[in-house]
This record gives structure tokens, C-alpha cells and sequence, in this order.
């Protein structure tokens, strides 16, 4: 999608496959996690278990389905600093994010990897190509996925089909290209919402990335309601498209004077 030059494949511990660890935030989502967890594949490498200060057995339940995970308490609000705060504790190449409710299929990993051993920089999940489909969507929230897209694809010279769709999944060493506020600050920082998928999106494509997307099938929470609203959460990565598109040609800017002071001191 975007991006000419495809990244070189990586390898993890011994030379071998590159290692995985997959970010799982939650927040009471307790009765979820165990048909999660059924269909997470045997090889993961690592659970990164972030837990939005739940007030039901959500932690509890983890530990009994994976013993073995790395635990973390969230540090401020929002899945945004829930995915901030997986990051900095995981350990894997390969980073991969899913949702705790059963909406996203751990099983569809693997499609996730191959993507990126195979030259992928960024696999965007996508419910609107090749085995994606979902049985969730709502008209309206189709809608305004497609108006999305359709600016964020103008604005950023982008080929996304799929923007606001949560499943993805990068190689680790591209996490500071995100520019992600620090998670030990306190006050609610910019990307600590539901905005982070949009940010990640167009964080790495506007630095120039090779993403692919990865057909992925979205189901329905399985218990539970959903925190997500169409129009607030519309509008709300409606401004992020604003913001970010600010924040990429203020970039772009430094790096324009940067270039140019480089050439004056060569040619001094």
C-alpha cells in the first residue's frame, strides 16, 4: 500500500522465525477472555496482559488462562495508553494488537505474520478485503468508515480500506516512529483514546512504510456492550485526522530545514 522498497524480513532468537508477542488490553471483559484464549495459537511467544483497572475477575481469569504473560496495569485512561503501555513491557519483533472481546480472531495471527516475513512493514487488518467480513458492523458505522477512509486516503495518499479496524500488527522496532507520549506522564495525553488505531495508521504511513493489508473477519462481542459510539467516536477521529495532518506537515517541515542546514554545512 504504501511505501515502494518492502522492509528485509527479520529474524528472532537462534536465526529462526522472528518472535511474536500480542497485546491484549482489557477492561472487565472477564467472560471474554477464555474463548480468547481458546483460539490464541500455541506459539505466541508472548501475552502482553494490560488491564484497564477492571473491577470484575478480568485479572484473575488472565492469570488462570495464561500463566505465563507479562502483566501490566494501565497507567492513565483509554486504549490508547492501554496499547502505549503493551508496547514498552513487550519483547517480541513482532508486535500484534487484538481486542479482549472477541470481535478480533486471535487464530488470524499467523496471516498477521506472514505479511510481515514477507516484507510488510505495517499488516492492517481489514474487514473489506479478501477473507475479511464482519457480522457486527452497523450500517451507519459503515458509513462513516468508508467517509473516513475516503479523506484519510486524500489527505495522506493512502490505499486504506479499513481505518478505524483495531487488528494489526507491526514490527517492533517501528514503535518510536508513533511518537506515543510517554506512559509515566500523569494528565490524559493525545492518543491515550480510541484515536490510537488512526494514529498508528497514519504514523507509519506517512513515514513512508510498507503496509499490507490482511483480510480479517470482525465477530460480535461475545458479553457485554460495547464501549464504542458511531457518532462520538466519528467525530472524535474526525479531529485526529486534523491533528495528525497537522502534526505531519510541521514534520515535514523540520525535515525540510534539517535537509537544508545539512547541504549549507557541506558546502561550507
Amino acid at each position: 500500500m504504501t511505501g515502494a522498497t518492502p522492509s528485509e524480513p527479520e529474524s528472532g532468537k537462534g536465526g529462526n522465525r522472528p518472535t511474536v508477542s500480542v497485546i491484549v488490553p482489557a477492561m472487565n471483559e472477564a467472560k471474554n477472555l477464555p474463548f480468547v484464549a481458546s483460539r490464541m495459537p500455541a506459539d505466541i511467544d508472548q501475552i502482553v496482559f494490560v488491564d484497564g483497572h477492571s473491577t470484575d475477575d478480568t485479572v484473575a481469569v488472565a492469570r488462570e488462562l495464561w500463566p505465563d504473560a507479562t502483566f501490566v496495569v494501565q497507567t492513565r485512561s483509554g486504549k490508547g495508553n492501554a496499547l502505549a503501555c503493551g508496547f514498552e513491557a513487550s519483547t517480541g519483533d513482532i508486535i500484534v494488537t487484538i481486542d479482549a472481546d472477541g470481535s478480533t480472531d486471535p487464530a488470524e495471527i499467523p496471516f498477521f505474520v506472514e505479511a510481515l516475513v514477507g516484507g510488510a512493514d505495517l499488516a492492517k487488518g481489514s474487514r473489506f478485503v479478501g477473507r475479511g467480513g464482519s457480522s457486527d458492523i452497523t450500517g451507519l458505522r459503515n458509513f462513516g468508515n468508508k467517509g473516513l477512509n475516503g479523506l484519510v486516503n486524500i489527505i495522506f495518499r493512502t490505499k486504506f480500506s479499513d481505518l478505524c479496524y483495531g487488528y494489526n500488527a507491526f514490527w517492533r522496532k517501528h514503535i518510536p516512529l508513533l511518537e506515543l507520549a510517554p506512559v509515566e506522564y500523569q494528565r490524559a495525553q493525545w492518543g491515550d483514546g480510541f484515536e490510537i488505531e488512526t494514529v498508528i495508521n497514519v504514523r507509519l504511513a506517512t513515514s513512508g512504510l510498507n503496509i499490507v493489508e490482511v483480510g480479517s473477519f470482525e465477530g460480535p462481542r461475545i458479553h457485554g456492550r460495547s464501549n464504542l459510539n458511531a457518532y462520538s467516536d466519528g467525530m472524535r477521529v474526525l479531529r485526529t485526522i486534523g491533528q495528525e495532518w497537522q502534526h505531519w506537515r510541521e514534520t515535514k517541515t523540520i525535515q525540510k530545514k534539517t535537509a537544508q542546514a545539512d547541504v549549507r554545512e557541506l558546502t561550507l
